[in-house]
């Protein structure tokens, strides 16, 4: 039987063998974690260095989007809504289009043309995306069924062409309207005094720039025989 003594001995050579044998690992793997660690930056893979964020870039600066090379390779000439079609049910598109693409995490299928596109920030800055919504011939916003957009993009876009009116950046469009004197001139005979009545056994009009038409026998008949239930019998007159 052995004493606590030879016991004790015994453990502590396990226990040798033990912190040697992992000192041995350990210094074994130090080197190769040293020689993979990357020396520089400049030895970094793509994967390794840290993504540059294009869409927090746009929202300060939104206008450098429609500049850029993706967005001419992605629409072109066009713009943004060209080529835009909606989902709805039936051949008669619905008068007004959904309240909003994005709830919460959940995008809808189909979304609208400024939801659809992340880079695309609705900005009163952003001139060239305003421009795009705006009728080039009366000045007027598109309305939302034809662009497509959202109501609540189109709210957003409303509020954005108004900042940018505001801020000198789009131009207010005021019709031409040509005035006509004539329409207010008091040459004509409906604008100026009431005539004196005319003298009795005179034939004519009151005003002289009013004629009676006598409408024609055929259309008579046909009024009388449409409202035949409605008409009543023309009493005599006295004296005749």
């Amino acid at each position: 039987m052995a004493t606590p003594m030879q016991t004790m001995i015994r453990r502590l050579r396990v226990s040798n063998l033990i912190l040697s044998a992992w000192q041995g690992t350990h210094q074994a793997k130090r080197p190769v974690r040293l020689l993979a660690a990357p020396v520089s930056c400049s030895f970094c893979t793509v994967s390794d260095q840290p993504a540059f964020d294009s869409i927090s870039r746009y929202r300060e600066r939104p206008w450098e989007y429609l500049e850029s090379e993706e967005y001419i390779e992605k629409y072109g000439s066009q713009t943004v809504w060209a080529d835009y079609r909606r989902n709805h049910k039936g051949g008669i598109p619905p008068q007004k289009t959904r309240k909003t693409c994005i709830r919460g995490d959940k995008i809808s299928g189909n979304p609208c043309p400024v939801c659809r596109d992340p880079k695309i920030q609705v900005d009163y800055r952003n001139v060239k995306l305003l421009e795009q919504f705006i009728s080039t011939h009366s000045g007027v916003i598109h309305d939302p069924t034809c662009t497509g957009v959202c109501m609540k993009q189109h709210k957003n876009l409303t509020r954005a062409i108004d900042a940018a009116r505001d801020h000198g950046l789009l131009p207010f469009r005021v019709p031409f309207v040509e005035f006509k004197m004539e329409d207010y001139s008091n040459s004509h005979g409906a604008v100026t005094k009431t005539p004196p009545p005319s003298e009795a056994g005179q034939a004519g009009p009151w005003y002289s720039w009013y004629q009676w038409n006598q409408p024609p026998e055929k259309e008579i008949a046909k009024v009388r025989q449409v409202y035949h239930k409605y008409l009543k019998e023309e009493e005599p007159v006295a004296g005749q």
